[in-house]
């Protein structure tokens, strides 16, 4: 039988999340290992490493909420937007008062548009953005739609601010450090960041890379693999008839009268967790409102 969950390991600062993800199909012997989210080499923190099956929920997983850790300084723009940057610009920071920059904060919490970094793995014609940025090239990236649900603050000692940032999917700590800095008019860098968790993910419960390094040599690293359903706790849940489990397995839709539909908030599409009778995993469905059919969208391999 071939082990599937997810390793929640703390990424160490100077580790690129691909040399954390090698490291485990390295000392694993699994071949089909993922990530669910990049950490930049100069961030730490909660790394959600995928196995096996696992890998087919990456998607979901990006979707969780996020929380960071992030330290900024203030009067100082790079052209990567964090310290491992060449410097573009220096401004005056004493101007702005602990009253200025909660203000200013507040001007990036809720739905904005982001412009992401030069230097990022954002595709331009097919490139990492950040390969064309180091041979010079001037980018224009597009900005795109994010969320901040909640910025607070955690340090004021100019010019060193520490933030607390909730946020979704996409979004750049480096691009909102940089922002900032436009907006107060001194300019700003992204000096540090931890992420300290991802849906129920979180930095307390995280395995040091040490640790991981340990139960790769003594094969104890299974035991600590997290079910597949662990980060999915958000999506409703149905059991199925075994009849229906069966049309499940084999792709086909189910009519929405074979299963009863969840309560939970509206969305679309509705998603939902299906299980078989002995209470395994079984498939991600989702709703078809115009057909009325539950259509699967992964179905999982018995364990």
């Amino acid at each position: 039988m071939r082990p599937s969950g997810i390793l929640n390991i703390d990424k160490s600062v100077g580790w690129t999340s691909f040399q954390v993800v090698a490291l485990v199909r390295k000392g694993s012997g699994v071949r089909k290992v993922g990530h669910a989210g990049t950490l930049d080499p100069a961030a730490s923190g909660v790394l959600l490493v995928c196995l096996n099956q696992a890998v087919r929920i990456s998607q979901y997983l990006m979707e969780l909420p996020k929380l960071y850790r992030a330290r900024i300084v203030l009067g100082v723009t790079t052209d990567t937007y964090d310290a491992e940057g060449q410097t573009l610009a220096t401004g005056d920071f004493t101007s702005v008062t602990e009253g200025h920059l909660r203000a200013a904060l507040q001007h990036f919490v809720g739905p904005i548009q982001q412009i992401p970094p030069s230097f990022s793995a954002i595709k331009v014609g097919g490139q990492p953005a950040y390969r064309l940025a180091r041979k010079g090239q001037q980018l224009a990236l597009k900005p795109r739609p994010v969320r901040i649900d909640h910025i607070e603050l955690l340090r004021f000692e100019p010019p060193l601010i520490e933030l607390e940032v909730k946020c979704g999917k996409g979004t750049y700590i480096r691009s909102l450090a940089h922002d900032l800095g436009q907006h107060l008019g001194c300019g700003a860098h992204l000096n540090g960041l931890i992420r300290t968790l991802v849906g129920p993910f979180t930095l307390d419960s995280a395995l040091a890379l040490p640790e991981i390094e340990e139960a790769l040599e003594t094969g104890a690293w299974r035991n600590l693999l997290l079910p597949l359903d662990y980060g999915l706790a958000d999506l409703p849940a149905i059991t199925l008839e075994h009849e229906n489990e069966m049309s499940i397995r084999h792709g086909c839709p189910l009519l929405a009268d074979a299963v009863p539909t969840p309560q939970a908030e509206p969305f679309a599409p509705l998603r939902c967790r299906a299980y078989s009778k002995d209470g395994s995993l079984l498939a991600i469905v989702v709703y078809d409102d115009k057909a009325h059919q539950w259509r699967p969208e992964k179905v999982f391999a018995p364990v």
